[in-house]
Parts: C-alpha cells; structure tokens; sequence
C-alpha cells in the first residue's frame, strides 16, 4: 500500500480481498474477454463458421487472463476509448481473431454483462454475510430468550420486554432484506446481445435477416456468461432501473444496521449490553477506563454513507436520456462497487459484533428494579382489593406514594423507595417483604416475549437458515483496525 496517496478506507481498512478482487482491473478485462469469446462462440455455432473459426476460438480462450495493461493503458490514452483499447490490446494476443473480437457488439455488450456478472457474484457474498449475521442473532435470541429486561419507548423506561425478544426486531428486519435480495437476483437477466441501441440491427444483417437467429443468439450467449435469460428489451445499456433496485437493497441492510449499532451502543450507556471488547482493546486515548462501542460506531458510519447513496442511483436512472446518455459512467465506476464494499464491511462488523455480545444480567436487574414498583401499582392495586379495600382508596393512596417516590429519584438521585412507603402506609395490607414479592418474578411482566421468540425462531428463521444451510459459508470476521 502506497503510503504517499489517498488510498480507499474500504479497501486498506474495512472489506475482504475476495470482495476487492471482484471489482478488480483483472476481474473486469478478464470478463470483457469472456464476453467477446462468449459472442463468437455463439456466432460460430448458429452458422457464422466461414467468418468466425474454430481456431480464432481456440486462441482467443487461451488469452483470456493473458493482458498487456500497459499496452492496453497506452492504446485507451491515445484514442479515448477503454473498450475499443481492450479489443485492440486482445486483438495483439490472437492476430487470427482479431478481426472478428467484439464483432457486431457495441461498448455495452461488454460493459453492461460484465457489470451483471459481478454484481451477481458480489451480492450472493452479501447474502451469506447477512445469513450468517442472522444465524447469530438467532443463537443469542435462543440463549436469552427468556431474560426480562427493561423496555424502552421514546427512550423512555416502557414495559419490560426480553433481551431474546427484542432481538428477534433485528432478525425480521434483516430477512427483509434478504427477500430484497433475493428479488433482485431474480431481477437481473442478461443485457445481452441487443446491439448499439438496442435493436439488433448489426446481429440481423449478420445472419443475413434471419431474426429467429438473432433471437437464439441472445439466449445462447446469456447462458454461456451464466444467466437463465435476458432483458427482452433494452436501449444501448441494460436498464439503470436495476440500478436502483441494487441500492435500495443494500441501503436496506445498512438501515437495518444503523438501527441495531444505535441500540447496541445506548444500551452500552446503561451497562446493559456490550459489543465484545478485547484483552488488549483502548478505548480512549486519555480515559483509560473506556469501554467505547467502537465497532457499533463505525458500523453507524458505514451504514449512513450507503443509505446515502440511493439517491445518485435515482439521479442517474430518471436522467439516461432516451437510448443512453454517457453521465452514467463515471458515478456508477464509483457507487457499485461502493455500494458492495459498503455493505461487506458493514456485515463484517455485524458478524462480529453478534458472535460475542455481552450481556449484564445485574444491571438490568438494576434497572428493572428502579421501575417495576411503578410498573407494579396496577398489580398492587389489584390484590388490595382482593383482600377487601376499596379501589378507588387504594389508587389514591398508591398515586400519591408514587408521585412521592417518582420526586425523590428525580429531584434527590434516591434509589426507588416506593415499595417502602407503600409498605410504611397502615392502608396497605402488604408487609415489605410481601410487596417484594409481587415483583420478584419479573417474567410475569414481560408477556408472551418469550414465547413469541421461540415461535418466531421455530417457524420463520430456523426454516430459512435449513433451507439456506448448504449454500452458507463461514466469513472472516476478524477486523483489521
């Protein structure tokens, strides 16, 4: 790494070389010559044989990886064309093909399947990355499915909930976007062989008009760069649409996670719940105490820079004007491959953040215990009328202790003194100890979160997991900063 220029943070600091080498010089002019081979392979079989031959072939697959950059870099400067310099510099490896490489095809017949290809490839890492993340979650929602815990609304202390169940909100968010996913891989075909814009034109006169041909030829050449089929219709460029349906999908998962680094890092404020933190880990500079949620934290970064980008994807889609216009180029070098990056080094966090999480099972006894006595009053009251008293007596008497012990954490910094006053109060026909006990189990306040998150695992995210079990791979997780 060149210490003297900007270098990429995504790609010195955050994302994995398999992911850096799909978006690649090599990966791109490699799959450039797969493409022109892919064309003359299928011109060659639909009947093209006296212009394109078994050994112009048979040389140009012997080249595929075989590039001169430099040439090809020299070529590009002197005539300003990074296809037309390519074909030129491929050309130099197979003289006898050379004059049939890129034959018929138009710069986008290359750039357009490349960039489908890749984009394929790139989001099939994403989807493992995020099942993995899923697999995780779903492992600590099990462990902790039945922890009480304080709820939040508004920030506000709420209900308590469990920490299983309040993570079962991060699972169904993400298997949204896997479903994004999915639906966008459903939704990228070939560009195919269409031609410079889009009608075939060069391909018809090719087969001499014979448009069931030109049609075959389409689908032949979609099969061999590795898709069911084509777009039926394009312009010069497969549809900057797709485009768009690429972003949004991974801005999704960035949403996803921005949501849960927030949670993760104010919950790290109440000491409840923590990111791992490593033996030899600082985390600040002058405050050697520190325990920051450092990965939370980057991934908050991260995930606001990808939600972000959506918008040029719009921009650029609703302004390609008619067949095509050339301003799409240069942002889309830069936000695909961003976009990836983005959402690689963002699951990489979420990976690791979620094979590890720390839980204090005594601060959110802590905080349940300051709130609970008012959460309890309605309980309270309840069984005082039980045994005889008047609702309506006891809901003021309650009331005004609860304002009265409200006042003294507030105003005073006190502990929660209310079961004490309720139990002083010769009204009440409980003893402390009895009072106690009513909030003793604190999974009786939490409703059906346990039950719910054992539903949830059982009939949605073990059957995704099952059913996506032989396609996963384990990730490298390990961060490098």
């Amino acid at each position: 790494m060149s210490r003297d220029i900007y270098q990429e943070p995504l790609v010195s600091r955050y994302t994995s070389l398999e992911m850096q080498q799909l978006f690649s010089e090599k990966t791109r002019f490699t799959t450039w010559r797969k493409c022109w081979l892919a064309l003359a392979e299928a011109q060659h079989e639909l009947g093209l044989t006296d212009i394109v031959t078994g050994e112009m072939l048979n040389e140009m697959r012997a080249n595929i990886e075989n590039i001169d950059y430099e040439l090809a870099a020299q070529k590009e400067k002197e005539i300003r064309h990074d296809v037309m310099a390519h074909v030129f510099e491929f050309g130099t490896k197979c003289p006898k093909a050379a004059g049939i490489i890129h034959l018929g095809a138009t710069s986008q017949f290359v750039v357009c399947n490349t960039d489908l290809m890749i984009q394929k490839l790139a989001m099939k890492r994403i989807r493992n990355a995020l099942l993995q993340v899923v697999k995780n979650l779903a492992t600590f929602c099990e462990t902790h499915k039945g922890l009480a815990t304080l709820g939040f609304t508004h920030y506000q202390p709420a209900q308590p909930t469990t920490v299983g169940k309040r993570n079962t909100l991060y699972i169904q968010d993400l298997l949204i976007d896997l479903e994004y996913i999915d639906k966008f891989l459903q939704q990228v075909k070939a560009r195919g062989v269409k031609g410079t814009v889009g009608t075939q034109a060069t391909f018809l006169e090719l087969f001499k008009g014979d448009h069931k041909k030109v049609r075959l030829l389409d689908q032949r050449d979609a099969e061999k760069l590795g898709f069911a089929e084509t777009f039926k219709v394009t312009g010069q460029t497969y549809t900057r649409k797709l485009d768009m349906k690429l972003a949004e999908a991974l801005a999704g998962i960035g949403a996803t996670a921005h949501k849960f680094a927030v949670d993760l890092r104010l919950l790290s404020n109440l000491k409840v719940q923590e990111e791992p933190f490593e033996k030899n880990q600082t985390g600040s500079s002058a405050m050697a105490y520190k325990r920051n949620p450092m990965r939370a934290e980057r991934m908050t970064g991260l995930a606001r820079k990808l939600m972000n980008l959506p918008q040029n994807f719009a921009a650029t889609y609703s302004n390609q004007w008619f067949e095509r216009t050339l301003d799409d180029s240069a942002i889309r070098r830069m936000d695909i491959p961003q976009c990836f990056l983005l959402a690689e080094a963002i699951l990489k966090l979420f990976v690791n953040i979620t094979s590890n999480m720390v839980v204090f099972t005594e601060q959110i006894k802590k905080h349940l215990l300051a709130e609970l006595p008012f959460m309890a009053t309605e309980k309270i009251l309840m069984a005082a009328v039980e045994k005889g008293k008047s609702r309506q007596e006891m809901h003021e008497i309650i009331k005004e202790h609860s304002l009265a012990a409200g006042k003294v954490v507030k105003e005073e910094g006190q502990e929660n003194d209310l079961l004490f006053r309720l139990a002083a109060d010769e009204h009440i026909p409980f003893s402390f100890e009895e009072l106690t006990a009513m909030i003793g189990d604190y999974g009786q306040f939490t409703g059906r979160a346990k039950e719910q998150t054992e539903e949830f695992l059982a009939e949605v995210v073990y059957p995704v997991l099952e059913a996506n079990a032989q396609d996963m791979q384990d990730i490298d997780s390990t961060l490098s900063v």
